[in-house]
């Protein structure tokens, strides 16, 4: 069966909920309108569902001239993006970038849904954030992303894991939020790869991507569960962290992504043999 691109997704602010798109342009720090928004606490660092898991609730609708704002139980809010300002540092793990702060009616929303005092940053220039340098170049930038430009899962992946769990409801794709899901591959085959194709534009594949509690939280509730950290514990666990994705740097900027493009995957490398690799 040949690989496929079968979904492509943006977050607009990092940690709430993303959205499918049928294309995308590839920019150098990931798709086209992808994590350029964050919330920070009082402290400039970065919230996040981990923290905050109703923030899996809130859906940012992009518009022209910014977001439209949704919640349950609050009044919809038009943010635009904000004009040339002083820049606030931002803490997203071990990194600092600076950003331009949105209007403080951004703030006051978002800390009313929350019940948190937060305030809503915008990245306009992703080019001050370079990527962890063990795993990139020294030109590979990002956005609010945690970490690389984009995300990589595979269907057959997910249904490997999700007859692993053994539960009543299969796992929603969404509670591990990919930029791109892949189909016609073997389960965990996405382990050896190194350099894809996808339609047009070439991905190196930088790093298998590390899963957090973040994943345990349900994306249409907001409620928390054991799955699947609790299985992938048991079959995908190595270096004291449990895996499923994997991250990618674009080498073609400008390319457009569509649903539906042939992926070809261009180099392969060795796969490391994790406790409770699937075999």
């Amino acid at each position: 069966m040949p690989l496929s691109l079968t979904a492509v997704r943006r977050y607009p602010v990092k940690s709430c909920r993303g959205h499918d798109v049928d294309s995308a342009v590839v920019e150098p720090w990931g798709l086209a309108g992808d994590r350029r928004w964050a919330l920070v606490d009082d402290d400039g660092v970065a919230v996040t569902a981990r923290r905050h898991p109703r923030m899996v609730l809130i859906t940012p609708e992009p518009a022209d001239d910014g977001l439209l704002l949704r919640a349950p139980g609050a009044e919809p809010l038009a943010v635009p993006v904000p004009g040339p300002g002083p820049l606030t540092d931002v803490r997203v793990f071990s990194d600092t970038v600076g950003a331009v702060a949105a209007a403080p009616a951004a703030h006051a929303w978002f800390g009313e849904v929350l019940g948190a005092p937060v305030r809503l940053m915008y990245l306009d220039d992703p080019r001050r954030r370079p990527v962890d340098p063990a795993h990139g170049r020294d030109t590979d930038v990002v956005s609010f992303a945690d970490g690389y430009p984009l995300l990589l899962t595979t269907q057959e992946s997910l249904a490997d894991l999700d007859a692993r769990t053994g539960g009543a409801a299969p796992l929603s794709m969404t509670r591990f939020r990919p930029n791109l899901v892949i189909a016609g591959a073997p389960a965990w085959a996405e382990d050896g790869w190194r350099r894809v194709r996808v339609g047009d534009a070439t991905f190196r594949v930088v790093k298998a991507c590390d899963r957090c509690v973040l994943t345990a939280v349900d994306p249409e509730t907001a409620e928390t569960g054991p799955e699947p950290l609790r299985t992938l514990a048991r079959h995908r666990r190595w270096d004291g962290k449990v895996w499923f994705g994997t991250n990618l740097v674009p080498d073609t900027p400008g390319a457009v992504l569509r649903v539906g493009d042939a992926v070809e995957v261009l180099e392969t490398g060795p796969v490391a043999q994790p406790t409770g690799t699937p075999r």
